[in-house]
């Protein structure tokens, strides 16, 4: 394996190609990547020279989630910088794959999806990944990737099941299990660890490598595919897959061109871990998720700001694609008034607009100054609305008839605000009740027309951050 390692920063070049066919104004995106912190190792030094001209990237994702999750952003950054200079984008959903489970980085086995599930979740992957690169595109257009002469070709989604769904058992021996060693197998990372624990591995989860192998084959021959960008843990299965194309293009006889365009490559990414060792991506154990209906937009944006300082430089390095001057005027910045969080605010500005879009970003904004009891009277009941309107756990609507006029702690049990009635007046007594981030001294306080902000919505707040958003239908 090969580590790049420069002590250069950031920095566009000025050379120029005719055509219209690749971005040249900014540096090597391998090398542009590895400033970044965003390359761990890669198979060949040659994967440099190979990327100054336009070349097909893929990355392969399996759908064990509806939703893929904040870990998972590292290397769909990596895929969006390939994208923005010019080469061919593919993202790999695992349709096939995921109805077996990658063992790298397993100490035991994944429980089997149902088919139904996995459809759902190949389904829900397949969108998000649409809309991370058109969000991601408009991001790095704003960002100074606009140079019009880039003939920037559009990502591909694909699945491996319209590939694998018609090969049999006979098929897979022959076409993939002939060209296969199995003392190479063995020695695998995620195969010796597994064959060392008491658990074992399965025959399933050890020809997984062989899949994922076939899969860089497939998209070499039919996609022109050289290089595939994955994940630390990757490193085994990427070289399988280098490995099963140089030996299938000898069993094909098509070995007579074998200079720098009929390479195969591998790039990896490396596990990005917090500075506390935890893993990122996590929040109180549970993952941070790129769809909005599973993590609001707001506990995105939160997350990212409570990045740690000995995180956050690193973060906007590998989250952003601001330049290496910015990233140090903000890191300056901070550093005056570390209290203020200055470079958390930037990174969660930039990264909730690559993820969400500015719509998105917006709406983390109004539910930050919702949730963090600032003064609401210069937002519009519509902007409240469009903020929550996702957020299963804070937003209710209920029928304006039941909500006018009734009780405050009728309406705190309704909404699961407090317990009881009882228990909202207990509330209320200690001082840790607010309707729209004013406290309530009456247990008797009733909710009528005039609270409501612009007829629309009330704001109940239960002691320091319990929030519920009520709009009236």
């Amino acid at each position: 394996m090969f580590i790049l390692r420069s002590r250069h920063s950031f920095r566009r070049l000025s050379t120029f190609r005719v055509n219209r066919c690749f971005i040249s104004t900014y540096s090597n995106v391998v090398t542009d990547m590895t400033q970044r912190g965003l390359v761990s190792n890669t198979t060949s030094p040659e994967v440099i020279e190979k990327t100054n001209k336009p070349t097909t990237i893929y990355c392969g994702v399996d759908p064990t989630a509806k939703s893929l999750h904040l870990g998972n952003l590292v290397t769909l950054m990596g895929l969006l910088h390939f994208h923005v200079r010019g080469h061919q984008a593919i993202a790999l959903v695992g349709g096939a794959t995921g109805s077996i489970g990658d063992p790298s980085g397993r100490k035991s086995e994944r429980v089997p999806l149902s088919p139904e599930t996995l459809k759902e979740n190949v389904a829900g992957i397949d969108n998000q990944i649409h809309r991370f690169f058109r969000n991601g595109t408009r991001y790095a257009e704003r960002r100074g990737f606009d140079d019009t002469t880039v003939d920037r070709k559009i990502p591909k989604v694909l699945n491996n099941f319209d590939w694998f769904s018609n090969m049999t058992a006979l098929d897979f021996l022959s076409s993939i299990g002939r060209h296969a060693r199995v003392n190479s197998m063995l020695a695998k990372e995620s195969v010796k660890s597994r064959l060392e624990s008491t658990q074992g591995i399965s025959f399933t989860e050890f020809s997984y490598q062989l899949l994922q192998a076939y899969d860089f084959w497939y998209l070499y021959k039919h996609h022109d595919c050289r290089v595939q960008l994955g994940g630390n843990d990757q490193w085994g299965n990427i070289t399988a897959g280098i490995d099963l194309i140089a030996r299938k293009r000898v069993f094909e006889n098509d070995v007579k061109d074998n200079n720098l365009e009929a390479k195969a490559f591998g790039v990896t990414i490396p596990l990005l871990l917090t500075s506390t060792g935890e893993k990122f991506g996590k929040s109180a154990g549970n993952a941070v998720w790129l769809d909005e209906n599973m993590t609001s937009v707001f506990d995105f944006y939160q997350f990212l700001m409570k990045s740690t300082d000995s995180d956050v430089r690193k973060y906007l390095s590998m989250f952003t694609l601001l330049k290496e001057d910015e990233i140090l005027e903000i890191m300056n910045e901070h550093q005056k008034t570390p209290e203020k969080r200055f470079a958390q605010r930037k990174l969660a500005d930039e990264t909730t607009e690559l993820v969400h879009g500015v719509d998105g970003l917006r709406r983390a904004k109004t539910a930050t100054q919702v949730l963090f009891g600032e003064d609401l009277s210069s937002l519009t009941g519509d902007q409240i609305v469009e903020a929550f309107k996702t957020d299963e756990n804070r937003f209710i609507q209920l029928e304006r008839s039941k909500l006018i006029g009734s009780g405050i702690d009728a309406i705190a049990s309704i909404t699961n605000a407090a317990k009881s009635k009882s228990d909202a007046q207990k509330r209320i007594k200690a001082g840790g009740f607010y309707l729209n981030n004013q406290r309530v001294t009456n247990v008797k306080q009733t909710i009528e027309e005039d609270h409501l902000i612009d007829g629309k919505v009330v704001v109940l707040r239960v002691g320091k951050s319990s929030y519920y958003l009520i709009q009236a239908i």
